[in-house]
This record gives C-alpha cells, sequence and structure tokens, in this order.
C-alpha cells in the first residue's frame, strides 16, 4: 500500500446556504472552511463524497 494513489482535496466554496448533508460530506472529508487542504486515499467511496460536493472543492491527484 506504499504507492496507493491520493487525492488533494482543497475546499474553495463555502458550505453556507448548502443542505446540511453537503456540510457533513465536507467535514467527513477533512475540510469545513475555506482554503483547508486535505490528503485522502483515492476510493470508490472518497471519490462519492467527492462528487457528492464538486462544486465545493477542487480535486488534484498525487
Amino acid at each position: 500500500m506504499a504507492d496507493a494513489k491520493k487525492l488533494r482535496i482543497t475546499q474553495v466554496k463555502s458550505a453556507i446556504g448548502r443542505p446540511a448533508d453537503q456540510g457533513k460530506t465536507l467535514r467527513a472529508l477533512g475540510l469545513g472552511k475555506i482554503n483547508r487542504v486535505n490528503e485522502v486515499v483515492d476510493n470508490e467511496s472518497v471519490r462519492g463524497m467527492v462528487f457528492k460536493v464538486k462544486h465545493l472543492v477542487k480535486v488534484e491527484e498525487i
């Protein structure tokens, strides 16, 4: 697992005014404030969470 792919996720928009489940998804991704960055393992569950909040985040493969 040393060569596991990772994603660098950066929050670019606020969750204020969005449905509560989108804010909870951001929290689950380790985000919560604009310009916060988190690196997570690239798997199907994380991709699903990113898809749900794709309009609030920027994603880079690393």
